[in-house]
């Protein structure tokens, strides 16, 4: 699996290439940034990112694009660029017919380190130490880029059975539709003899039970009718 991770930003947008699979060492096949002037037009600044993720696209050919999730925060403007250069990003490789994913700072943390919470010096270290290179990539987005390329790597198997098992109980659902026609069938059984018992057809008394009622009632009046004579 090679995976192209995009730590996305106006300013400096985070690019690290890792191979690999899940439970066995990893491989990086490049990093980088891809830098705009911030005295630039917004418009061209896009330009230059799009650009830039293309040429990464060409050279390394990635099965799968992870980009860091936004979320707002105090700084309402730097968080319009992150996701104006997000979306830069999702736009490139979905025109390639590349699948995105898209993770958490939190979720990339944890993958990484351990720790949804952990600083980006650990989540430096950490990338180091697993991609088994000489020193923590720098700036501190490229090193962010390759932990995002990380931790896709790890936790897209379990995304990808947990998607299985929501299409299967999906399709079992469906499946499960025409069936249903047993029960209402049921319900008309038991509705129409519902039916002919409110209509005055009542189900036959049994055999046994006919002698005992006729004939309880009949020995008293036969008995009062010998009597009123003799008084």
């Amino acid at each position: 699996m090679r995976v192209l991770g995009i730590d996305p930003g106006l300013t400096r947008c985070g690019v690290g290439v890792v191979e690999g699979v899940a439970g066995r060492p990893l491989t990086m096949l490049g990093v980088g940034v891809v830098r705009t002037p911030a005295d630039a037009e917004l418009g061209d600044r896009l330009v230059a990112v799009e650009q830039g993720i293309e040429a990464w696209l060409d050279e390394y050919a990635p099965g799968y694009v992870a980009v860091e999730r936004v979320f707002a925060q105090h700084n309402v403007r730097t968080v319009m660029g992150t996701a104006q250069a997000s979306a830069v990003a999702m736009l490139c490789a979905a025109r390639r017919g590349i699948p995105v994913a898209l993770h958490t700072p939190s979720e990339v943390k944890a993958a990484v380190t351990g720790s949804g919470r952990a600083e980006k010096a650990q989540v430096g270290a950490m990338v180091t130490r697993l991609l088994r290179l000489d020193a923590p990539p720098r700036p501190a987005d490229a090193a962010d880029a390759l932990a995002l390329a990380i931790c896709h790597i790890w936790r897209a198997p379990a995304q990808n059975r947990l998607q299985q098992a929501v299409a299967a109980h999906r399709t079992q659902g469906t499946a499960r539709v025409p069936g249903t026609s047993r029960n209402p069938g049921a319900s008309r059984t038991t509705g129409a003899s519902t039916t002919s018992r409110t209509a005055g057809t009542p189900a036959p008394p049994s055999t046994s039970a006919t002698p005992r009622t006729s004939g309880a009632p009949d020995t008293p009046r036969i008995s009062r009718t010998l009597k009123g004579p003799a008084a």
